[in-house]
């Protein structure tokens, strides 16, 4: 009886696996396989039924060109900053908001608000903030005294990587904030009243206590992010289409397919930033596995 309760478990099982499966081939595995294949082909997109196999030639030729290299520091750059201003703000923030204050349910909700609102309309919405004729951010800092006249924050070389962090900050902290403050309600509160009896500082009980048991929530959060920043498209690309000074890997994938129709090259810059992602998943997600091995 037990056997026969078993295989109907099992039937059942993939009877419900099946429908997803089969949605995660067609919506993923298709197209990825398709964009590696087309990556060993000098196919071009305005017809790409007509090619031929090159071989790794579209692979070489990505990896040799000078702007891809840009655009692979350009993502590092903005990924590194970036993540790590999210994850000590999103620290802060959650620490605040999860203690018993005043207005805690309206903080909480009103810090979602960035997060909610599309990205493009983000981006609209800050860069004519920060447009150097009418631009609020520039009135103001008139106002203050800061500036004598209007700055070119978008259009300017050395100030664009900036703006698009400060953005990308202002828009995705409170995803770090709802990850870290879930990890924060799984703690037990007995823990740090039984410190607190036993005079421990203030300091002291966040260094030892809330940030270890905090790691495993801070990691995955991290993990989202730094994967997320490194696929990062659409900011950059609103502010400033192909600047090289914000190009990503993805801009750079993006130009070549569509703006230089190479569907061949285009493909092989897809299959390095595919590459590029996984290989920084596999390396947080075994760091985030020896520091749960070490913490047992």
């Amino acid at each position: 009886m037990s056997a026969r309760l078993a295989r109907r478990d099992h039937r059942a099982a993939w009877l419900f696996l099946v429908p997803v499966i089969v949605s995660m081939l067609i919506v993923a595995v298709w197209p990825l396989g398709r964009t590696f294949f087309f990556a060993f082909t000098d196919a071009y997109l305005d017809d790409p039924s007509v090619y031929s196999m090159v071989g790794i030639d579209n692979l070489i030729e990505v990896f040799s060109d000078h702007t891809w290299w840009i655009a692979v520091r350009n993502t590092l750059t903005f990924t590194i900053i970036s993540v790590a201003i999210e994850t000590a703000l999103g620290l802060a923030i959650a620490l605040l908001i999860n203690e018993a204050i005043p207005g805690r349910g309206l903080a909480r909700a009103a810090i979602l608000v960035p997060w909610a609102i599309p990205v493009v309309v983000s981006t609209k919405i800050w860069e004519w903030m920060l447009n150097d004729q009418f631009g609020v951010i520039n009135k103001m800092l008139e106002a203050l005294g800061v500036i004598d006249h209007g700055v070119a924050w978008t259009a300017s070389g050395s100030l664009i990587m900036g703006v698009v962090i400060f953005i990308d900050v202002w828009m995705t902290t409170p995803f770090m904030v709802l990850l870290i403050l879930a990890g924060l309600q799984m703690i037990s509160q007995e823990i740090f009243e039984a410190a607190e009896v036993d005079g421990i500082p203030t300091w002291k009980r966040f260094w030892s206590i809330t940030l270890p048991m905090l790691r495993p929530a801070i990691g995955v959060a991290v993990l989202f992010r730094v994967l997320d920043a490194l696929r990062m498209f659409d900011l950059s690309y609103v502010l400033a289409a192909s600047n090289e000074k914000v190009m990503t890997v993805s801009i750079y994938a993006r130009d070549r397919l569509i703006s230089f129709q190479e569907l061949g090259v285009g493909s092989a810059a897809s299959t390095w930033v595919f590459l590029l992602v996984a290989l920084v998943a596999i390396i947080i997600i075994g760091a985030l596995r020896l520091d749960k091995a070490a913490g047992h």
